[in-house]
This record gives C-alpha cells, sequence and structure tokens, in this order.
C-alpha cells in the first residue's frame, strides 16, 4: 500500500546512492530538490565513472569521464543540493558488491551521517544493467556495515545507523514522497546537465534536439503525475522503503 511523505518528513541529512551519473537524478531527483529546498544537506554519491555512456565508438573515455563528474556536479546544484558530491570511481559496466565496495560505502554513510539513505532497488525483477543491480545491493550492504560498530572497525569513524532507507526502481513501492511542480522542474534541469547523456539515455538527437528535450520533459512530468495520482496528489515519487533495524 502506497503511503504519503508525511511518515519520513524532511531529512536534515540524505545521502543517495546511484550506479552511474544521473541514475540518482532520475530515481529521486525531484525528491531531493524537496528536501534540499526544505534544508535537508543533500549528499551524492556515485559508484562508477560512467566511462561507458555513450554510443560514439571513437570516443575519449578519459575525457568522458571527467566531463561526467563535472556534469554531476552540475546536476547536484541544480537540486540545491549542499553536501558532498562524491566518486567511487569504478568502471562503468564492472561493478561489484564485493566488500571493498560495501567499506567504502559504509564509510560514507558513517562520515556523513545520513538520516535518509537512497539507492536502487537490488531485488527489481527484470533488470539488464548489472551496475544498478549491484549498486542496490552495496547499498543494503554498506548500510547493514555501518550501523553496526564490528564491521569494518579499521575505519576509525562511529558507527551510524540512518533512520530510513528509500529505494528507487522498485517493482513493489510502498512510500510516496509527494514533489510540487518546481521540484519536478528542478529534476529536468538536473537531468539536463547531462548532456553527455542526451543521445544514449535520454533519446535527444542533434537533428531534431528541440523537440525531443520537450518530449523528454513532457515524459519525467508524465511520470511524476502518474505517481502522484496513486496518492491523490499532483506529482510524486515512488519508493521502497525499508526500516534499517531488519
Amino acid at each position: 500500500m502506497i503511503i504519503s511523505s508525511g511518515e519520513l518528513g524532511v531529512p536534515a541529512r540524505a545521502l543517495a546512492v546511484g550506479a552511474h551519473p544521473d541514475d540518482i537524478e532520475f530515481g529521486s531527483g525531484a525528491t531531493l530538490a524537496r528536501w534540499a529546498e526544505a534544508g535537508c544537506v543533500v549528499s551524492l554519491l556515485v559508484c562508477t565513472d560512467g566511462s561507458k555512456g555513450t554510443w560514439d565508438v571513437d570516443a575519449d573515455l578519459d575525457a568522458l569521464r571527467a566531463t561526467r563528474q563535472a556534469e554531476q556536479r552540475d546536476a547536484a546544484a541544480a537540486l540545491g543540493a549542499t553536501g558532498e558530491v562524491a566518486f567511487l570511481g569504478r568502471v562503468d559496466g564492472d561493478l561489484v558488491a564485493d566488500r571493498d565496495a560495501v567499506s567504502e560505502v559504509a564509510l560514507w554513510i558513517r562520515r556523513l551521517r545520513p538520516d535518509v539513505l537512497l539507492g536502487h532497488d537490488p531485488w527489481k525483477r527484470h533488470r539488464l544493467h548489472p551496475d544498478h543491480h549491484a549498486a542496490g545491493r552495496i547499498v543494503v550492504d554498506a548500510l547493514v556495515a555501518a550501523r553496526d560498530p564490528h564491521f569494518f572497525k579499521d575505519h576509525g569513524v562511529a558507527h551510524h545507523r540512518p533512520t530510513a532507507l528509500l529505494l528507487f526502481e522498485a517493482d513493489e513501492a510502498g512510500h510516496a514522497e509527494v514533489v510540487g511542480a518546481r521540484h519536478v522542474e528542478a529534476k529536468i534541469a538536473a537531468l539536463e546537465a547531462h548532456r553527455s547523456q542526451f543521445e544514449s539515455t535520454m533519446f535527444v538527437s542533434a537533428d531534431d534536439a528541440g523537440a525531443e528535450i520537450d518530449r523528454f520533459r513532457r515524459r519525467i512530468r508524465d511520470e511524476a503525475a502518474t505517481a502522484g495520482r496513486v496518492v491523490g496528489r499532483p506529482a510524486a515519487e515512488l519508493f521502497a522503503h525499508l526500516p534499517t533495524d531488519r
């Protein structure tokens, strides 16, 4: 059953973890924009370098890696995020939920001490991209490690338990974060900051960019409106909401 945003309220600190630059914005951009507007310190952590995010077979991948980091920072600014924008730097397409990755994300959780942690749903059915599955698994495992004092004692940072875990891309969404039109527009602006992804992710070609950008914007607005109708509101984003004491 979908519940309203009133259960969580606006957290003081939030950390969103995505597989690639732009994943966080697709999954939770409007929610993060609303929280940031209300004073939440929003931080973003990206697991991979985005180096496969192009259809150009002759692309300069070192340049693409740098571009995608810069785009992610611009996207964070468009959301109003005032926290950290961090990168694990794993190779795009090769992300694995191994001990090192879990340790790194657990350390970020302990350092930033978010009230709400957000990430991909690792249990989503029929998922094609392996990085999304791995990133979700890393977030879940890292939350458990971060909350318990006997995991990764070499961190030298006190353990920390977020009060909530929100998973985007969920098959069984049980939680809605209600957002306003301006938050949806902030999400669109953040997504459009990822200009290197216009062709491969947003399907905006140079030949008909204006019309296709308008179509992309309508798609994001329509998705928010569809989610909002579930809870009788104009716009929302949907998540699986997991308690953090399981």
